[in-house]
């Protein structure tokens, strides 16, 4: 998709590379918002904006029934940049961006493990953040 190269490209632009009119990309790209199959923003890079320490975040939840609990509550923590439910020995992964290590401490213990339900955690923590971006969703292979 060409907005995923360029969230910014003018409906013009790319009614001419698919070589279709103006109001056929404006009515799709339209369709497309409004069903919120895309959803066009900026993307920070996080270390350009003060954010240093990156983790992975496993999750133990017990009673399993508190799942849902947990995940709504983790929800509202800024710091949370991806959060699902999975299966395994963790119920949960969350992945944090952080100001520094201090930060990321604070997060977890202050902010996720008090959180009713929460029986374990397994922090790994990222080095270095090599790629960040959402695969490109071009034609299935």
């Amino acid at each position: 998709m060409l907005l995923q190269g360029d969230g910014r490209m003018s409906f013009t632009v790319m009614a001419e590379k698919l070589n279709v009119s103006i109001s056929n990309i404006r009515i799709r790209v339209g369709k497309l918002i409004e069903d919120k199959t895309i959803q066009i923003v900026g993307r920070v890079n996080p270390e350009k904006v003060g954010f240093h320490a990156y983790a992975h975040v496993k999750i133990a939840v017990r009673p399993a029934n508190l799942i849902q609990n947990v995940t709504d509550q983790l929800l509202h923590i800024p710091e949370v940049s991806f959060l699902a439910t999975t299966s395994g020995d963790f119920d949960i992964v969350v992945d944090l961006m952080c100001r520094d290590n201090s930060h990321l401490v604070a997060v977890v213990n202050e902010h996720i493990v008090p959180i009713e339900g929460v029986y374990q955690t397994k922090t790994d923590i990222n080095f270095k953040i090599l790629k960040y971006a959402q695969p490109n969703l071009g034609p299935l292979r």
